[in-house]
């Protein structure tokens, strides 16, 4: 279950020094020929963008769709660096291309880690060496990439996707600063099906908006989020639809072991919204209600306060109608028409008492659905982020 279990793939980790700890904190996943194959990449929305965004979006926009390889610096997020670290990260491009033997625009970059710091380019550059000449397609490789790209997270994060005669494979990291558009989340993901490049980017954005996109921990949008899909064409033409499938569970896959993994976290919520007005609609609804500090709160204490979450609803800037709203907690109705219902109280307790809460909210007002994951407020996120992390 790696990065290179999808054929043509090439992967490599390696400790430059940015990290204090000399942890692994270079990052590399390539073609095995070097050579480009078809590439999408979905970015944060934020708009203090981090320079290897900036710089990966050009890219992307000059190589055709096409590309060779991603580098990844893990410990400094090269954001808010300006035009020098904009210079930085390309330069990561060109001395990855000049070993690989692409072009540099073939060669997308992410970083993550602090703001406001610029890279320790001497080490990035005498470790990029030996990151491309070590790479490889065994396991041993794609664990030390995957470990590379990691921050605070508690472990690595991978996923695989077997269709028939083709996989999909991802690696990702995140663990706090996590919201749409994206998290502070980078995720790369490969496949070795046949899909041109203008497919390979519709796909994996329908991937991203029913994953990464209806996640939110902290309702904080970081500067660096990129997901990075390239497609070898190894196992030959794969139907769109069938890829589609198995790119979204690649990342959904991630998105939940980010969830999981989140500064502080001791329960994942699943907050979903029916009868809305639209899907739009219902989705603004749950997404209100999954960054409410006084709902994750509750999560928290185990306890099933409908009254935050109609709150929430009420002022989610949507179609609504208190006297039609239902809430449930684990199928168990705890409020109907708006106000309380008779319910199975022990029921409800031992739903809340388990690690994953699932929220249901009936607006009652049309065919809308939308659905966002979460996570409770404790104190380990306040211990966690009272300081520069």
């Amino acid at each position: 279950m790696t990065i290179t279990t999808p054929a043509g793939f090439v992967a490599s980790g390696h400790a430059a020094g940015i990290k204090p700890s000399g942890a692994l904190d270079l990052a590399l996943v390539a073609t095995e020929d070097g050579r480009p194959v078809p590439m999408a990449a979905t970015f944060t929305q934020n708009k203090a963008a981090a320079a290897p965004v900036q710089v990966s979006r050009a890219h992307l926009a000059a190589n055709g769709g096409m590309g060779s390889a991603v580098i990844v610096s893990s410990g400094n997020a090269n954001a808010a660096t300006g035009t020098g670290g904009r210079a930085d990260a390309a330069r990561m491009c060109d001395v990855v291309a000049g070993r690989l033997g692409c072009r540099p625009e073939e060669v997308l970059v992410c970083s993550t880690g602090l703001i406001g710091y610029r890279l320790p380019m001497d080490v990035i550059e005498a470790g990029i060496p030996d990151l491309v000449a070590t790479r490889g397609a065994g396991e041993e490789a794609a664990v030390r990439a995957a470990t590379g790209i990691l921050t605070t997270d508690s472990g690595r994060k991978e996923a695989l996707y077997e269709g028939s005669g083709w996989t999909v494979a991802g690696m990702g990291k995140g663990a706090g600063m996590l919201a749409p558009d994206m998290a502070t989340m980078l995720a790369i993901l490969t496949t070795d099906a046949e899909v041109h490049h203008e497919a390979l980017a519709d796909l994996l954005r329908v991937a991203v908006r029913d994953t990464f996109n209806s996640m939110s921990v902290d309702g904080c949008t970081s500067t660096n989020d990129t997901v990075v899909l390239l497609a070898s064409g190894r196992a030959g033409p794969v139907d769109p639809v069938d890829v589609v499938d198995g790119v979204t569970e690649v990342c959904a896959s991630l998105a939940g072991q980010m969830a999981a993994d989140a500064e502080g976290a001791s329960k994942i919520a699943h907050v979903r919204v029916a009868g809305a007005a639209s899907d739009g609609e219902a989705h603004r609804a749950a997404r209100k209600v999954a960054e409410s500090l006084l709902v994750k709160c509750s999560f928290n204490g185990g306890d099933p306060y409908w009254g935050r979450v109609v709150s929430e609803l009420g002022s989610a800037g949507v179609a609504f109608d208190m006297d039609r709203v239902a809430v449930s907690y684990g199928g168990v109705t705890v409020c109907r028409d708006g106000v309380a219902a008779d319910h199975d109280e022990e029921a409800v307790a031992a739903h809340m008492a388990g690690t994953v809460i699932d929220v249901r909210c009936e607006l009652g007002l049309g065919d809308g659905t939308g659905v966002v994951t979460t996570v409770d407020l404790g104190h380990g996120y306040i211990d966690e982020n009272r300081g520069t992390s």
